[in-house]
């Protein structure tokens, strides 16, 4: 068995790689670290916890981490990596971290959009961009990766095949992003309260929403042409879920043939992104409960653009699914072990 510590495990995030880390044959939870409610366990918190083992909750203690565990993986803030993340690899442990601190390739854009210094920009410079589909042989290989959020990761899976293979112009992408509550995590809020959700839809952060940033860096990287789009969230009164539709201008010459042969070239076997024949557009259902992107698109003739819809679990294959399947990655292990393939539906 692998020893793995979670730190923080209360939020939602931390609360769904427990629940799937349960289930996985070769990892064994050995610490729980909550800094709001050490001293209590995880099923005092969440009830759903009840039937598993008792797992108490701790406060950070590095050197408790360091000699209990050989994976750390990081469900904080962002910003609180920055400090967590180097001890952790000083301490010999190898980390998979779920914050936005440690994704770019570029600190002085995550300067920019996140506002903080980056203080950790030697380790920054070891960690691996942990999108599976793209970066497999670069995470093998490392002991610290950097592993993508919801956003992120439902717009580049949809967009990377066509924009490496020239389908799609690169200019004026547009990503129209819609997630569920639990995307803003497990805090208390008045945005987010149920009277303020619920019968609701409303966009935010129309045009200078910090994951464009991360976008638009993996798309120039992944096509080898700089990428600028206009990326908008909205928030759906559900719980769980990333829709995004994406509308892009084709390329003279791109065909339906063409784009079904980029997306079967880049995904076709891959155990977690799935195309959908022309014209078929995913839904929620179909990936929430799963660690799967489900992506479909439908050609406009009349404009020359094409509609793309891709769709993830936002815990799932958007922050606690690709976590683990990153994990499995790391260790050698198939990337489907202890993951749902199959989603709910109801």
């Amino acid at each position: 068995m692998i020893n793995v510590s979670i730190i923080g495990a209360t939020g939602y995030v931390g609360a769904e790689l427990i629940r799937l880390l349960a289930q996985h044959p070769h990892a064994n939870i050995t610490v729980a670290v909550s800094k709001n409610f050490a001293g209590k366990t995880l099923d005092e918190i969440y009830a759903n916890f009840i039937p598993a083992k008792t797992l108490a909750l701790t406060g950070l203690d590095i050197e408790a981490v360091a000699s209990h565990s050989d994976y750390a993986f990081l469900c904080l803030p962002h910003g609180q990596s920055l400090a967590a993340a180097p001890a952790l690899l000083a301490a010999g442990l190898k980390v998979i971290d779920l914050s936005g601190d440690f994704r770019y390739d570029d600190t002085d854009v995550y300067e920019k959009w996140y506002s903080l210094p980056h203080t950790a920009k030697k380790e920054n410079a070891q960690a691996v961009y942990g999108l599976p589909e793209y970066y497999k042989k670069e995470i093998e290989k490392t002991a610290f990766t950097a592993n993508p959020g919801c956003y992120t990761t439902t717009s580049i899976l949809a967009l990377a095949p066509l924009l490496k293979n020239g389908l799609i112009k690169k200019e004026g992408i547009v990503i129209d992003a819609k997630s569920g509550v639990t995307g803003a995590g497990r805090k208390e809020s008045l945005a987010f309260s149920y009277c303020e959700t619920a019968g609701n839809f409303k966009a935010y952060s129309a045009v200078n929403h910090r994951h464009t940033s991360e976008i638009e860096e993996q798309l120039s990287k992944l096509s080898g042409s700089g990428i600028k789009l206009l990326f908008t969230p909205h928030l759906l009164p559900v719980k769980r879920g990333i829709l995004a539709t994406i509308y892009a201008e084709l390329s003279h010459g791109a065909d339906e043939a063409s784009v079904a042969q980029a997306y079967t070239d880049a995904y076709g076997d891959k155990p977690f992104t799935h195309v959908l024949p022309q014209g078929k557009l995913p839904e929620l259902k179909y990936v929430v409960g799963s660690n799967n992107c489900m992506i479909g698109y439908e050609f406009s003739p009349r404009t020359g653009r094409i509609v793309v819809v891709s769709c993830t679990d936002n815990l799932i294959k958007g922050a606690a699914g690709q976590a683990i399947q990153n994990f499995n990655i790391m260790n050698g292990l198939a990337e489907a072990t202890g993951l749902p393939q199959v989603a709910w539906y109801l």
